[in-house]
């Protein structure tokens, strides 16, 4: 008996890019007894839309473009009281997720990953009253993050290349908050924080790979205390360069749930995507939510 598949597809997504392997990924699904629904975004939101109105209905979903896509089609698909596993074809400009979880970037090989995998348990976080894949993160480089030249990000890395060019701690944008963990309390002036189910933060923070478990029910939190000095500025670049949480000024931890309370005007970001300021936010760990394919 043939299996059913959604699949979702932002043509959009990664604009200079030809739409031909993905019709070898639809092909492959389709030689190996999957019947297949396909699916093109026409808007932003369109993927949630169709993973809660169409997801129950199939055995599996997997959506192809970048990590809005992804982000979209998890948050339809968390609607849903039974929920299929999903697959993903990163072919957007930012996959940052799809390298966390080494994920092929040439669609025909992440399909014939798909066709052939077995769902896997994976985490996923909540913000308030909305998902997030893999990132919530707010700061002074979010917003820059996705701007970067390729170029310099390849050469330097993403956060080195964003921190290297704040010469002036002037320049610099402090957030005050506090933050309140399952067991601790962090008050003051942050420049960047996230809370991650990833090796990666919003494309900025490489974390360490042996400290980020995408299945453990725990997300994982950086904070960035303001530099008072430039030289607190580049021992901090440093730092993360290297994956070293133990330095001042640096906060990393393993948590279940956080609550941020803060009078400023903080913007946020959800998987590459803007989310407005709240003064209380509260996220936490919705362990086991949804099953990848891979």
């Amino acid at each position: 008996m043939s299996k059913k598949m959604l699949f979702i597809i932002n043509p959009r997504a990664g604009k200079t890019k030809s739409p031909a392997p993905l019709l070898e990924a639809a092909a492959h699904f389709g030689n190996n007894g999957w019947l297949l629904k396909v699916c093109l975004t026409e808007e932003r939101g369109h993927a949630a839309r169709l993973a809660a109105q169409y997801g129950a209905d199939f055995d599996a979903v997997v959506c192809a473009g970048g990590d809005g896509t992804l982000n979209e089609t998890i948050s339809g698909l968390m609607t849903l009281p039974q929920r299929p596993p999903i697959g993903y074809i990163p072919y957007g400009s930012t996959n940052d997720f799809a390298a966390s979880l080494h994920l092929p970037a040439n669609p025909l090989e992440a399909a014939k990953l798909i066709a052939a995998g077995t769902p896997k348990p994976l985490d996923i976080g909540l913000r308030n009253d909305r998902h997030f894949a893999y990132v919530a993160s707010f700061g002074a480089f979010t917003r820059s993050s996705y701007s970067a030249p390729q170029s310099a990000k390849n050469l330097l890395g993403h956060f080195a290349y964003i921190l290297e060019g704040v010469k002036d701690l002037d320049s610099l944008r402090p957030y005050r908050c506090t933050v309140e963990t399952d067991t601790e309390l962090f008050s003051g002036e942050f420049i960047f924080g996230g809370v991650c189910n990833s090796t990666s933060l919003a494309g900025l923070v490489k974390l360490d790979p042996a400290r980020v478990k995408m299945d453990d029910g725990k997300l994982e939190l950086l904070l960035l205390r303001m530099p008072k000095t430039p030289a607190d500025l580049q021992n901090l670049i440093l730092a993360l360069t290297k994956m070293q949480y133990d330095i001042p000024g640096v906060i990393f931890r393993h948590v279940e749930q956080l609550r941020l309370t803060t009078n400023d005007n903080i913007p946020w970001s959800l998987d590459g995507e803007y989310a407005p300021s709240q003064r209380v936010v509260e996220i936490r760990s919705l362990p086991h939510a949804i099953e990848l394919l891979t």
